[in-house]
């Protein structure tokens, strides 16, 4: 009897054992929802947002090959994630295809706050131009956060004294429309039309003869872009 009691006991706890790794297994791939060898619209979704950007030149099959596996892995080392070419949560709330309505963490409200004053200052100093002229000039302040020869935050650069005429004349207090809002996300994702420009300006009205000296990189609309 004591022989079967242990054999039965071990058969429970086998049992356990089993059923609590296949929810763990569950729940990691839930979280993990693109992958390689993974399959449909989401990773077309994928696909087409790292091409839009410049991550990935492959075609947009919906198939997670090795060319998508590479692409998620560049988008994910230049947004501050954890390159594992896995699509999880994170990756794709970066890429604005997911998002969590439980995210509550500081971080999350800081990146919300970015987003608010980027799309802010897209709409104040670019709202006449082109939808890839307004996220360029989003660009420009993300590549000043990056450049330590500016200030390090969002907000230290868009305020920083004498930098933009929108925040002279309050432009910047101006509510950003929804194209306003998706330039930014999109300069925020990784979209950088401008190939690392620090300044812009029109050609048309501008007099510095600074402004004029710099290294021009790319037009679009009524912006030139220099480094």
């Amino acid at each position: 009897m004591k022989n079967k009691s242990k054999v039965g006991i071990l058969l429970v706890i086998t049992i356990f054992l089993f059923v609590g790794y296949n929810i763990i297994v569950r729940n990691q791939e839930s979280l993990a929802l693109s992958k390689y060898g993974s399959r449909g619209d989401e990773v077309k979704q994928i696909q087409t947002k790292l091409k839009n950007w410049g991550y990935y030149s492959g075609s947009v099959d919906g198939v997670y090959g090795s060319g998508t596996l590479a692409a998620v892995k560049k988008f994910q080392r230049k947004n501050g994630l954890t390159a594992d070419g896995i699509a999880g949560t994170k990756t794709l709330q970066a890429m604005g295809i997911f998002s969590s309505s439980s995210s509550g963490s500081s971080s999350s409200n800081t990146n919300s706050s970015n987003l608010n004053l980027i799309a802010r200052f897209v709409h104040a100093e670019a709202r006449g131009e082109p939808y890839k002229g307004q996220v360029a000039v989003a660009a420009v302040i993300l590549n000043r956060v990056r450049d330590s020869r500016f200030p390090n935050t969002v907000s230290g650069v868009v305020y920083q004294k004498g930098a933009f005429t929108c925040v002279a004349d309050g432009q910047i207090n101006l509510a950003p429309d929804a194209t306003s809002k998706k330039a930014a996300q999109d300069a925020i994702n990784g979209w950088d039309p401008t190939y690392g420009s620090l300044y812009y300006f029109n050609p048309n009205t501008a007099t510095s003869k600074w402004i004029w000296s710099r290294p021009m990189t790319v037009v679009i609309g009524n912006h030139r872009f220099c480094k």
